[in-house]
């Protein structure tokens, strides 16, 4: 399962644009591009940003489907990992609430 790899293939094809020009546009070459869309590598954060630039869209749709890949990868094969995901959202909210200064 890799959500953020299929949203950049989708949105790659609904925009008639191949992989290779994707590619150039992230400073990447169409092999690397074309194993993040498969989930076999990860983008970087500034790739993320660039693609949500590329492809008009919400910077924080492709954000998100990419920390979510990112904490899978650590998470998939814990059995305590719902209960890891409860904790880590709860200190996550605390330092958001904490930096916004609510």
């Amino acid at each position: 399962m890799n959500h953020f790899g299929e949203r950049i293939k989708t949105l790659r094809e609904k925009s008639n644009l191949l992989q290779r020009q994707v590619a150039a546009k992230l400073d990447m070459d169409t092999p690397m591009l074309s194993k993040v869309e498969r989930g076999e590598r990860r983008a970087k954060r500034e790739q993320v940003l660039k693609l949500a630039e590329i492809f008009k869209v919400n910077k924080d749709e492709l954000l998100s489907l990419w920390l979510a890949a990112k904490v899978y990868d650590v998470l998939k094969d814990e059995d305590v990992a719902p209960r890891a995901l409860k904790v880590a959202e709860k200190e996550v909210n605390y330092n958001i609430k904490t930096r916004n200064g609510k």
